[in-house]
Formats: C-alpha cells, sequence, structure tokens
C-alpha cells in the first residue's frame, strides 16, 4: 500500500485508534452493565468488531508492505481485501447478536440509568469521531483510497453516529420514563452496522472475483483507447483490480502495418490515457496487424507486433 504524506501513517493511525478503542470498549461494558443499557452494550459490540477490524486492518498493512516474490508475483495486496471481508463478515453476526437481544428486551423491558447512558455516549462520540477523522485522512485519498482503511473508516462513522442516537435515546428516556426506547436504539443500531458491512462485502468479494474496479465502466475504457490515434479496433478487453488501489488491464489492439518505433508513440499514448482517465497502471497490450479469428481472444500469432508492459 503506497502511503501519501497527507494522508497520514497508517499503521500509526490505526494503533492509536487500536488502543484508544479498547478503553473505550471497557467503559461501555462497565457502564452498560451498572445502568441496565443494552444500547451501551450494543455499543460495546459494535466497538469490539471495531477494535478486531482496526486489528485486522494493521496486520494487513503490514502484509501489503511485503515485497512481491517469484510465488507470490502480485505481492500480497489482496491480504487487505481478504481482511476487510472478514471485517464485514464480522459486522454483520453483530448486527444480528444484538436484533436477537433487543427482541427479548422489547419483551421484558428494564430500568435504564439514561443519564449513565448519555454521558457515556457523549464520550463515545468525541471518541470515534476523532478516530474516524483520522482513518478519513488515510481512507479517502483521490480516486477512494484503501478498501481496507475505508473499511475500518466504516466501522469508526457509524459507531459515531449510532453512539449520538444514544444520547438522544437517553434524553427521550428522561423525558419519558419509556424504557423500550433503549431496545429501539439497539436494532437501530443493528441497521446501521448491516449496511455498512453489506457494502463492503460486495464490494471486497468484486475485487475477489476479478470483476470490474468500483467507479469504472468498461465502455468508458474502451471509447478512450479508441480516441486514441492510430488504434483502429480494441477487443478482449478486461480490466480487474490487483487490490484496493492497483487496477490492471489487458486487451488487444488492432493498429495499421506500421514499424516498431511508431507503434511505441502509440502505445504510450495509450498508456497515458489509462493512467490519467482511469488510473491504471499495470498494462499488458497486444498489438495486432489483423482482425482475431475468434470472437473472445486471440489464440493464434497474429504478427510481430506484440507489446506488452508492465
Amino acid at each position: 500500500m503506497h502511503v501519501h504524506g497527507h494522508g497520514g501513517n497508517p499503521k500509526r493511525v490505526l494503533g492509536i485508534s487500536l488502543w484508544v478503542t479498547l478503553a473505550y470498549i471497557v467503559l461501555l461494558v462497565v457502564a452498560g452493565i451498572r445502568a441496565h443499557s443494552l444500547a451501551l452494550l450494543s455499543e460495546a459490540g459494535h466497538n469490539l468488531s471495531d477494535f478486531l477490524a482496526l486489528l485486522l486492518s494493521l496486520f494487513a498493512v503490514y502484509l501489503q508492505s511485503r515485497p512481491a516474490s517469484s510465488t507470490k508475483t502480485y505481492g500480497y495486496h489482496r491480504a487487505g481485501v481478504l481482511v476487510a471481508l472478514v471485517n464485514a463478515v464480522s459486522l454483520v453476526a453483530v448486527a444480528f447478536l444484538i436484533f436477537y437481544e433487543a427482541f427479548k428486551r422489547l419483551q421484558h423491558p428494564e430500568h435504564v440509568r439514561a443519564g449513565m447512558m448519555m454521558w457515556v455516549a457523549a464520550t463515545g462520540v468525541v471518541m470515534n469521531g476523532a478516530i474516524a477523522l483520522l482513518l478519513y485522512r488515510s481512507a479517502m485519498r483521490p480516486g477512494g483510497g484503501d478498501v481496507n482503511i475505508r473499511s475500518a473508516l466504516l466501522h469508526e462513522v457509524g459507531d459515531t453516529l449510532s453512539t449520538a442516537a444514544v444520547i438522544v435515546g437517553g434524553w427521550a428516556i428522561l423525558a419519558t420514563g419509556d424504557y423500550w426506547i433503549d431496545s429501539a436504539l439497539s436494532v437501530g443500531i443493528g441497521v446501521l452496522i448491516l449496511w455498512s458491512g453489506f457494502g463492503i462485502v460486495r464490494e471486497t468479494l468484486n475485487i475477489l472475483l476479478e470483476g470490474t474496479p468500483r467507479g469504472i465502466k468498461l465502455e468508458l475504457v474502451e471509447t478512450a483507447i479508441r480516441a486514441v490515434e492510430g488504434v483502429n479496433d480494441v477487443h478482449d478487453l478486461h480490466v480487474w483490480s490487483i487490490g484496493s488501489e492497483s487496477r490492471a488491464l489487458s486487451c488487444h489492439i488492432s493498429i495499421a502495418d506500421i514499424p516498431p518505433s511508431v507503434s511505441e508513440r502509440i502505445l504510450r499514448d495509450v498508456k497515458e490515457c489509462l493512467h490519467h482517465d482511469f488510473r491504471i497502471d499495470h498494462t499488458t497490450i497486444q498489438f495486432e496487424h489483423a482482425e482475431c479469428e475468434v470472437a473472445h481472444g486471440c489464440v493464434i500469432p497474429v504478427g510481430d507486433g506484440e507489446e506488452h508492459h508492465h
């Protein structure tokens, strides 16, 4: 993973976030038990998943920094994607556990100490908001940033919003004396967890299945390549993600029967277009002087104009 100076050091940000989150989990558990608040205990579960997410993300940053080898020719870019998938699945599991507990509490409401709920939640808003801001600087670089860091960011943003809702819920309990509000808040927190979890699951599975990267339309890539002077046709076009920040492309391009020195200019222009318009830097481009004899990729030599670029 490439670290940009303005985005903050991911290892340092994740390390700080990890220990602050652990301290807050302890506070939530103690306060949740004393206040008889399922909402606070749900927040503890939510933050526990965040703690695991941050821990796994820190491990993934280490793995992604390892160089490529003869057996791992792409390096370990997908380690972070796998970690993000584990994080998201854990979120879904936590959400259903919260739904189960909330259902039991709705049937048998318990007395809740709303005042304690509110001051503990206020502490959480400050803490989660600060961590989310730190992660935002690392995750939301131009182009979307690293999906692994963004998954940790979504955990923290979800916590900030759900903890703020706990403050409102505590005030409502004080004003009305209705303790079912605590369980209703827990359901809302669970829905928020599911929403963030399913989004990351969808994106990580798309990367692992080598689908077209998020934000890229294949037809626009094809149109941009065709617009390069000297390109007659484009086919057998594939775009996929090696990791969350590394995109790759392969295609066949038909050109006129010209000297290699001239075709080099076409290749350079295509690469520059892909870099600036789509952030695609890892390319394998085959030049052809005739049409392919099959519809989905050439299976026979078509001339001496083949060029590969990595």
